[in-house]
C-alpha cells in the first residue's frame, strides 16, 4: 500500500538518461583524481582514530557479542548545606571503577554527568507521599564521538510519610528501549522489597553476554518467597527499532508537524521538544531520530537537557534537544531564532505521498493480513520509501577507479533525476553531515552486510524501467573509460 500511494503520486519517470555532455566533467580531471585520493587517505585515517559516523548496522554488529551493560548507578536527591534544594549524587555504582587507566578516567567524566541526566529537574523536587513510578533514557556522547545510552527508572522508595525518589540508571552501547525497560521492571519489584536484592541481580546481567537480534538469554536469580527464577530477555529481530514508541509521537504531533520536524532535521537545523513527562520527551525524542533511517543525525542530540544546561540552546550549531515544561519561562529569555519554511524543501508529491500514507495508517494497518505489520514498521517503512525516492539510485553512482577506490559521481547522481524539485531538495540535503557521512561511509568501506535500506534499494532498482537503468548504466560506463584514460594520461 504504501509503495502504490508513492508510485500513484510521484509519476512514471525517476531516472533520466545522461551524456557526458550535460554533466559537468571538470571532476574527471587528474587533478581530481589526486585530490579525491588524498581525501580518502585523510578520512580512512579519521575514521580509523575516531569513528564519527556509524551506521546503526555496524554498532549492532560490533557490539552484540560483548556485555549486556557497562554500568549500572542509583543516584538520589541530597539536601544542599543551608539551602532548601536537592541536588542530585550517585549513590551506588557497579562495577566500581579501580584502575587509573584513560578510559576509566573517561568513565568518570560520564559519571559525574550522569546524576543532571537523571534528575534534569532536581530544582524542583520536594519530598513526596506518592509518585507513579517513571521510564526514560538520556545519551551520553564521547570525545571520539561514540555514543551510549543511559535508561532509568525513577521511583518513590517502600515506605511511610512523605520521601524523595530515586533513579536507577543502566548505561549501555546500544539503544534498545524495550530490552532494558523490562531489566528495570525486575528492578523495580526487586527494590519494593529491598534494596538488597536488586545488586545482586544487576551483577548477574552483567556476566550475561547481549543477545542477538531474535535471540534471548537466560538469567538465574534468587527472590525470597519466590525462590529460583529464570527471567528471560529476547530482542527483537529487527534491532533498528527496538528503543523507538512512534504511538507517542503520534499523540502528541499531528502528522504535518512530524513532518515539518523531519524537514527540519534533514536542513540539520536547531530542533527544540517539549514535554511535561520525562518519559513523554524521551520517546519522542528517540523517535523522530529514527525517522531519518538510513542515516544518522551527526550533531548535538540530548533527549532530556538538564536546565543547568539551557544556555546550549543558543548554540549556532544544529542540535536536537529535550526539555521539560519547567525550563519554558527561562528558555523564553534567550536569543533563540524560529523558522517556519522547512514544508517547502520536500519534494511536493513525495510529502503528499508521505502525508497520506501517515493518515491512513491505521487503515493500512488493519487491511494488512502480514501479522508483523504494526505502526512502528508502517511508520519506518514510508520514511524509507521517501528516501529510496530521492536517494535510492545512489548506488548506481559509486564508479570504482583503477586502483580500486570508490568515488561517488555527485552532479551526475543529482543530475539523473527526472523531477526537478527533487534535484532541488537533493541540491540541498547532499550538502548536510548526514549525507555526507552516508556517502563517505560506502566509500570506505568495501565490503559490508546488508542492511534493511540496502535491501529496499536493491528491490527499487530492479522495479526501474529497462529503458531508465539501461540510461545510467551506459552513462557509467563511458564515465569510467574516461577516468581510466586521464588517469593513464597523468
Amino acid at each position: 500500500r504504501i509503495n502504490s500511494i508513492y508510485c500513484t503520486k510521484r509519476g512514471k519517470k525517476r531516472l533520466k538518461k545522461l551524456s557526458m555532455t550535460n554533466v559537468e566533467t571538470a571532476s574527471l580531471r587528474a587533478k581530481f583524481l589526486f585530490a579525491h585520493t588524498q581525501r580518502l587517505l585523510k578520512l580512512q585515517s579519521i575514521l580509523q582514530r575516531a569513528p564519527s559516523y556509524k551506521t546503526l548496522e555496524l554498532q549492532l554488529i560490533e557490539w552484540q557479542e560483548r556485555e549486556l551493560f557497562e554500568y549500572f548507578v542509583v543516584v538520589s536527591l541530597k539536601k544542599k548545606p543551608s539551602k532548601n534544594s536537592y541536588t542530585p549524587e550517585v549513590t551506588y555504582q557497579f562495577p566500581k571503577l579501580e584502575r587509573p587507566t584513560k578510559q576509566m578516567r573517561e568513565a568518570e567524566q560520564r559519571l559525574k554527568a550522569i546524576p543532571q541526566f537523571c534528575f534534569p529537574d532536581a530544582k524542583d523536587w520536594g519530598p513526596v507521599s506518592e509518585y507513579t513510578s517513571e521510564t526514560f533514557s538520556f545519551m551520553l556522547t564521547g570525545e571520539d564521538g561514540s555514543r551510549r545510552f543511559g535508561y532509568c527508572r525513577r521511583l518513590l522508595p517502600s515506605g511511610k510519610g512523605s520521601r524523595l525518589p530515586e533513579v536507577y540508571c543502566v548505561i549501555s552501547r546500544l539503544g534498545c528501549f524495550d530490552l532494558f525497560s523490562t531489566i528495570l521492571d525486575e528492578v523495580e519489584r526487586r527494590r519494593g522489597i529491598s534494596a538488597a536484592l536488586v545488586y545482586p541481580f544487576m551483577r548477574s546481567l552483567m556476566e550475561s553476554p547481549f543477545p542477538a537480534p531474535g535471540k534471548l538469554i537466560k538469567v538465574k536469580t534468587f527472590l525470597p518467597g519466590a525462590g529460583n527464577e529464570v527471567i528471560e530477555l529476547r530482542r527483537p529481530t529487527d534491532s533498528r527499532l527496538e528503543h523507538v514508541d512512534f504511538e507517542s509521537l503520534f499523540k502528541c504531533l499531528s502528522v504535518r508537524q512530524v513532518i515539518r520536524v523531519f524537514a527540519s532535521l534533514l536542513l540539520e537545523r536547531r530542533v527544540i521538544f517539549v514535554a511535561d513527562k520525562l518519559s513523554t520527551l524521551s520517546s519522542c525524542m528517540h523517535a523522530v531520530v529514527a525517522l531519518l533511517y538510513p542515516f544518522s543525525w551527526q550533531h548535538t542530540f540530548i533527549p532530556v537537557l538538564p536546565g543547568s544546561m539551557l544556555d546550549i540552546v543558543c548554540c549556532p550549531t544544529p542540535f536536537l534537544v529535550g526539555l521539560l515544561s519547567s525550563s519554558v519561562p527561562k528558555l523564553k529569555e534567550l536569543p533563540v531564532e524560529e523558522m517556519d519554511d522547512e514544508a517547502s524543501l520536500l519534494p511536493r508529491k513525495l510529502q503528499s505521498a508521505l502525508v497520506q500514507a501517515l493518515e491512513q495508517r491505521n487503515d493500512i494497518i488493519s487491511q494488512d493480513s502480514d501479522k508483523y505489520n504494526s505502526l512502528t514498521n508502517l511508520v519506518s517503512e514510508a520514511f524509507i520509501r521517501f528516501f529510496l525516492e530521492t536517494i535510492g539510485h545512489y548506488s548506481l553512482f559509486l564508479t570504482q577507479t583503477e586502483h580500486g577506490e570508490r568515488v561517488f559521481q555527485r552532479e551526475a547522481f543529482r543530475k539523473s533525476v527526472a523531477s526537478k524539485s527533487i534535484r532541488r531538495f537533493l541540491g540541498v540535503f547532499m550538502e548536510s553531515q548526514m549525507f555526507a557521512g552516508f556517502i563517505q561511509d560506502r566509500e570506505l568501506r568495501k565490503t559490508r552486510a546488508k542492511g534493511l535500506f540496502e535491501q529496499r534499494v536493491d528491490q527499487y532498482l530492479e522495479e526501474l524501467p529497462d529503458s531508465e537503468q539501461s540510461g545510467v548504466n551506459k552513462f557509467l560506463k563511458g564515465l569510467g573509460n574516461k577516468m581510466k584514460f586521464l588517469h593513464k594520461k597523468n
